[in-house]
């Protein structure tokens, strides 16, 4: 006789990784909606790498985020940030967190899609603002009024944010919570693994 009951983490993250293959899983979305934090937790629940593209686009140039925008403007940074995410998505199966402009950006945009299975972590302006208010490193919100910049911001995005192969939608709960509920989008994920 089958015991049908709640399948637990360990198995969740069994079927997540099995779903995924050898893509990569590749986070999109808005500053502060827990890209990094999420990422992390889920390449550590799949047991696969963890790589924040901001982060190594810091380590190649040997400047912050902020520093290159103000450089040399955000034209060139996207154009360096393709180049990064091209790079980093060549093989895997790795976790991903993007910038939130990256998945913008068209050039990064298509080799995100070729590059694995995207996850758009979708957060509404109230739970956005109360993450990144009490930091000054986000170069987009250094503006006279950064709350209504940033809600102009979510108007734009996320449009193309929604062309994502899954939607999670991350709201101020345990950082597992949400870690369960990405797991268990890529577990019941349709969408065929790439060859």
């Amino acid at each position: 006789m089958n015991d049908v009951t709640e399948p637990d983490s360990a198995t969740l993250a069994e079927r997540a990784k099995l779903a995924l293959g050898r893509r990569n899983l590749i986070f999109i979305g808005l500053m502060g909606a827990g890209k990094s934090a999420i990422g992390r937790l889920t390449a550590q629940a799949l047991g696969i790498p963890f790589v924040d593209s901001d982060h190594e686009i810091e380590r190649v140039s040997r400047m912050t985020v902020s520093e290159l925008f103000a450089a040399y403007g955000e034209e060139e940074f996207r154009a360096l940030e393709a180049r990064v995410l091209k790079r980093l998505l060549r093989s895997g199966p790795r976790v991903v967190s993007t910038g939130g402009g990256a998945y913008i950006n068209e050039r990064s945009r298509r080799q995100i899609k070729k590059g694995g299975l995207t996850v758009w972590l979708n957060a509404d302006l109230d739970v956005l603002w109360e993450r990144v208010n009490k930091r000054d490193t986000r170069p987009l919100l250094k503006t006279e009024n950064p709350k209504q910049t940033l809600e102009n911001l979510m108007r734009a995005r996320y449009p193309i944010y929604a062309e994502a192969d899954l939607v999670v939608l991350s709201r101020d709960v345990k950082k597992e919570t949400m870690v369960e509920e990405v797991l268990a989008a890529i577990a019941d994920c349709k969408k065929a693994e790439m060859p």
